[in-house]
């Protein structure tokens, strides 16, 4: 796991996008959406793919709009479960494919975990951080839901 940051040489400040290299996969984290330091990311993220941790520990400021409120349901999705983006579609009245949409605009994946939610028929669905669904199913097979 790698993170490329700049912030005037410290390279311990929140800064506006944190690379993360994790799973074979490359992560840019909205920064300005999390009160946490690249450095506390850095080994949050570290610790997630080890195995030892489960959830973020970090407040996520979310967007006053319709993909907060997505980003919100998706956090609440514990590791090692899922969720078809019908299930989040019924729990926000509106349509699967908005859900869709919403998901592909989380700012900060990873903590806000939009790989645990899946298509209806049993199919992974999408997903719009570096590698695309074979990242989807890495992560989805390091928290149970698939197997190798």
């Amino acid at each position: 796991m790698a993170i490329d940051h700049t912030a005037a040489g410290r390279p311990d400040t929140t800064l506006e996008t944190v690379r993360v290299e994790a799973f074979g996969a490359t992560f840019d984290l909205d920064a300005t959406s999390l009160d946490r330091s690249a450095a506390d990311l850095r080994r949050q993220v570290g610790e997630y793919e080890r195995g030892e941790r489960e959830t973020f520990d970090c407040s996520v400021t979310y967007p006053d709009d319709f993909t907060g409120r997505v980003m919100r349901a998706m956090r609440e999705i514990p590791f090692g479960e899922t969720r078809t983006y019908g299930d989040l579609a019924a729990a926000l009245d509106t349509a699967p494919v908005a859900v869709g949409g919403a998901c592909g605009r989380n700012p900060v994946p990873l903590v806000v975990p939009c790989h645990r939610v899946v298509a209806s028929d049993g199919g992974l669905g999408g997903y719009s951080a570096s590698g695309g669904l074979d990242t989807k199913r890495r992560l989805l097979v390091h928290e149970g839901v698939l197997e190798e």
